[in-house]
């Protein structure tokens, strides 16, 4: 099942997405789920992101390739950030390069979308407590990032953590891949299966700090081949099983 939030009119609803039709549904998309009559053709509606969480959990460094592309060492935890509320934006909205920055970088990555409220859940476990995953684009100011201090702000620009265009349930992730173009050219492509930190466990370990609320968003890393964007280009986050992020760069 795909999952979307859309705008029609004036009136935002959750709904499913079949081929190129949105049917609404009923209920909470973390409980009981009820699909009704009303259908709408995809063309006709603005998708959303797609959930609105109450955190953006990131994890950085998570793919050994991309830590070798950067020149950092594997750590020996989960490396997390949080990202603000104000970072979201959904598909085909733009991304903003700030005013200020020297280098803005795509960082395409699958997330995890939490299904309901956990604390300290085992490993074991945590498979019931995801919705469904999504793309992600974790859009980061490089040259800040690798300034001591500066990580928040190197990630936290509004518009830096586009998502959707579903959330996708029912999907083994270690067959997943993930790959992220720039203006149609191939640019990253990683097997979700070859993150250091699994997803069960970042879910294990992430819930040991912090209580997980339903819709909350958990990143989960991104591998080689991150690179700058400008104004004008397209930058898209492709998944199989999910779809495609697609979003234009803008200036400020």
């Amino acid at each position: 099942m795909k999952i979307v939030r859309f705008q029609t009119g004036q009136r935002t609803a959750y709904g499913v997405w079949e081929d190129d039709i949105v049917r609404e549904v009923s209920g909470s998309i973390f409980g009981e789920i009820r699909i009704g009559s009303t259908t709408h053709r995809l063309s006709d509606v603005r998708l959303l992101p797609p959930v609105e969480p109450t955190k953006i959990l990131c994890v950085g460094l998570n793919f050994r390739d991309h830590i070798e592309e950067i020149s950092f060492p594997t750590p020996q935890f989960p490396a997390h950030f949080l990202k603000p509320l104000t970072t979201v934006v959904g598909p085909e909205d733009p991304i903003v390069i700030p005013r200020v920055a020297e280098q803005v970088d795509y960082e395409g990555e699958l997330a995890v979308i939490i299904k309901d409220r956990i604390k300290d859940v085992p490993v074991e476990e945590t498979s019931r407590h995801i919705l469904g995953y999504t793309c992600f684009n974790d859009v980061t100011e490089r040259r800040l990032s690798v300034v001591p201090g500066q990580l928040t702000r190197s990630k936290g620009f509004d518009t830096f953590a586009p998502f959707g265009p579903c959330i996708a349930t029912g999907l083994d992730p270690s067959r997943l891949v993930l790959r992220t173009f720039l203006n149609g050219k191939l640019m990253q492509e990683g097997r979700i299966a070859d993150l250091i930190f699994s997803i069960p466990f970042l879910i294990h370990y992430l819930s040991q700090c912090m209580t997980l609320l339903p819709g909350d968003l958990i990143s989960t890393g991104t591998p080689r081949g991150v690179a700058a964007m400008k104004p004008g280009d397209v930058v898209e986050v492709a998944i199989d099983g999910i779809g495609v992020l697609r979003n234009p760069v803008a200036a400020a």
